[in-house]
């Protein structure tokens, strides 16, 4: 019997996929399992996303981060801009925006097995993007990029969460410092002035992000705007 958290759509999927272990899928969703791992994929701003235990399953928070993104820079010239997506996951920041615009766009993460995901997926959705290993805790950014976006690791390890993230790569999810570690550190390694940085937050972490953005970037103008449920979500700080 389809769980009744489980849309009819998705248990559809789930019957087609595994005809042989329904009652093994049911056990498995009772116990917190994410449906999006069964089903191997999701749909992201417009964009089919591969999915499975090696990545971060993206949530609508991030979508509404890849429209605001895009609408900042859809008027800018073609192919003007070196854009990279730190903490890239899965690659469904980057492979949206690339579906949407031309421009020049890079992807990185620490994990190899993420980043095999993210490459089929450009693969799969037929944009041409760069990928590369790197741990940014250890390593600072080898070149100048004109935009840079990340949706990094955020929550505390104090803080409760939905208890399907257990299924999830904890190093995606978990940072230090009360969740500030990754903002301050990828601050602290930017060699230029980029035009744009964007970042996905938690909502009770404006405050601090603003203040180590102000003292990194005096002259910048810096905004933050809220998510589809009203909570501060994102932080744009702009060179113009």
């Amino acid at each position: 019997m389809k769980p009744d958290f489980i849309t009819n759509n998705d248990w559809e999927l789930v019957k087609k996929l595994y005809p042989d272990k329904i009652d093994e899928m049911i056990d498995k969703l009772n116990n917190n399992y994410p449906i999006q791992y069964m089903i191997g994929y999701v749909d992201f701003y417009d964009t089919k996303i591969k999915v499975n235990e090696n990545v971060l399953i993206p949530r609508f928070e991030t979508e509404y981060l890849v429209e605001k993104v895009y609408y900042k820079l859809k008027d800018y010239p073609k192919n003007s801009l070196n854009i990279v997506d730190i903490g890239t996951g899965s690659g469904c920041i980057i492979i949206s925006l690339a579906k949407k615009i031309q421009q020049q766009f890079e992807g990185i993460d620490i994990s190899p097995n993420a980043l095999q995901v993210a490459r089929e997926n450009a693969i799969l959705n037929q944009v041409n993007i760069k990928f590369q290993k790197m741990d940014i805790l250890t390593n600072t950014l080898s070149k100048n990029y004109d935009v840079i976006i990340s949706n990094p690791p955020y929550v505390s390890k104090t803080e409760e969460v939905d208890p399907k993230i257990k299924f999830e790569p904890q190093n995606a999810i978990y940072a230090q410092k009360n969740g500030l570690e990754f903002y301050e550190r990828i601050l602290s390694i930017i060699p230029n002035t980029p035009k744009l940085i964007a970042f996905e937050i938690g909502m009770t972490q404006k405050k601090e992000i603003m203040n180590m953005a102000q003292k990194k970037f005096p002259n910048s103008i810096i905004t933050v705007e809220k998510d589809l449920t009203g909570k501060d979500r994102y932080i744009f700080i702009e060179h113009r």
